[in-house]
């Protein structure tokens, strides 16, 4: 299958400027940078470091631990459509492998929904305690942040939102 394809030494510029200062997300990483590394030495090259690399299986093995965690066995627990994985190729690998990968990062967003949170009243003892401070909490903001500040609401004109709100409470 790669008998005619192009030898490492040939296409190593285009390898290195290919994964310039970025990641390599692998599974079972420190396998595929031994090779990596082995043919960076034969061709004179200096040699990735463990910390440009993102194991999923050191991911999956913390997430999923004394689990099956191979490739195969993530795509069955995530839902990953392997289908096309007729047979072992790094193309097919390498797009499962980053569905597989988001899943392990938190998975995709598949909804956008909104969620009423229910309002929750604070108990005597808890409004005692909101009461009970002496004064307003002293402002975190240093004087030429205050300045800004006051300046930016100046040149809003009074038209500001909250001061509508703010003006409307004291009334």
């Amino acid at each position: 299958m790669v008998s005619d394809k192009p030898k490492f030494l040939d296409v190593v510029d285009e390898f290195i400027s290919f994964i310039g200062n970025d990641p390599i997300v692998a599974h079972n990483a420190e396998f595929d940078l031994g090779f990596i590394n082995a043919e960076l030495r034969r061709v004179g090259r200096g040699v990735l470091e463990q910390n440009t690399i993102v194991d999923t299986l050191a991911l999956a093995r913390k997430k999923f631990p004394a689990q099956s965690n191979s490739l195969d066995a993530l795509c069955n627990r995530f839902g990953v459509d392997r289908s096309r994985r007729v047979k072992h190729g790094a193309l097919i690998d390498a797009e499962i492998l980053a569905e597989v990968y988001t899943e392990l990062r938190g998975g995709r967003q598949t909804v956008l929904t909104l969620q009423v949170v229910k309002k929750i009243t604070p108990s005597a003892t808890e409004l005692d305690l909101l009461r009970s401070r002496p004064g307003d909490l002293p402002a975190a903001l240093a004087e030429n942040e205050r300045d800004a500040h006051r300046a930016l609401i100046q040149g809003l004109g009074g038209k500001a939102l909250w001061e509508r709100y703010l003006g409307a409470a004291k009334a």
